[in-house]
């Protein structure tokens, strides 16, 4: 007689729920990153049962999945991702989460500081912090030959 634990788990179907633990397997997350994008994308509701298990239904772990591109594939940050869920609407969202599906361009945070400034100086900012960025991925890069 064989035990339980030495049988594979056969694959659960697309339209069952999956536990905090699966969902954060799948997205290759931690399992309180989920917990935090609950207090923040108010579209993420998984039923919760007695204890407090959480089991995210086919349409969460949809969403999570277009989140987490968002957030780690195309460069928007948590206020990026709601303002664009508020202002599209979460099916559009939804559709822009297809794999090569053209995104909308994450909106740069511009500082308080530089809404006084003119155009030609902020665009000199912003040439000047691609060079920086340049600058720091070349002292990044190991060095050739040895230094003496």
């Amino acid at each position: 007689m064989t035990e339980l634990s030495d049988q594979p788990r056969p694959e659960k179907s697309a339209d069952a729920f999956r536990t905090i633990t699966e969902v954060a397997d799948l997205l290759d997350i931690q399992q309180h990153v989920l917990r935090f994008w609950e207090t923040k994308f108010s579209h993420i509701k998984p039923m919760k049962r007695a204890g407090g298990r959480r089991y995210y239904r086919p349409e969460d772990v949809r969403l999570l999945q277009v989140i987490r591109r968002l957030l780690h594939e195309e460069g928007y940050t948590i206020r990026g991702v709601q303002k664009l869920l508020r202002e599209n609407g979460i099916k559009t969202v939804l559709d822009w989460g297809e794999e090569g599906t053209p995104l909308p361009a994450p909106e740069q945070d511009v500082p308080v500081v530089a809404a006084g400034l003119k155009q030609s100086d902020l665009e000199a900012l912003k040439a000047l912090r691609n060079d920086l960025a340049a600058a720091r991925a070349l002292l990044a890069e190991p060095l050739n030959g040895d230094i003496s």
